[in-house]
């Protein structure tokens, strides 16, 4: 198998501990794996979902990984990985009637982008 220059060179951001369900934050990964910078901003930006904001400031910061550490454009970048992996539920108690209390599971995620420069043959 013979890899181009351009291959290894990807950079990285990981956002952990997001207050959000991962099933949710799913629903917002697959929608912009394996497309380009732009298209990503833009698919962000325009999204309902509450999830949204936090994966565009980890794009964000992806590319100004890739533009300062590695010194690659911005307009040739493309998502190449994107996965979303569950963390711990925080399990709160609320207070309820008659001195019961009512179980409270908030979960949490850690999401991880990988962006890569395009080839010439792709």
């Amino acid at each position: 198998m013979i890899k181009s220059q351009n291959s290894d060179k990807e950079a990285k951001a990981l956002a952990q501990h997001i207050c959000m369900s991962f099933f949710k934050a799913r629903r917002v990964i697959d929608q912009i794996r394996g497309r380009s910078y732009e298209e990503t901003l833009m698919i962000l930006e325009l999204m309902p979902y509450r999830l949204s904001y936090p994966i565009l400031k980890l794009v964000y910061s992806a590319a100004a990984n890739a533009t300062q550490n590695m010194g690659l454009n911005q307009a040739d970048l493309f998502i190449s990985q994107a996965e979303v992996n569950g963390d711990a539920i925080v399990k709160k108690l609320k207070p309820g009637a008659r001195g019961r209390n009512y179980p409270i599971k908030k979960t949490t995620c850690h999401i991880k982008i990988v962006l890569k420069e395009k080839s010439g043959f792709i």
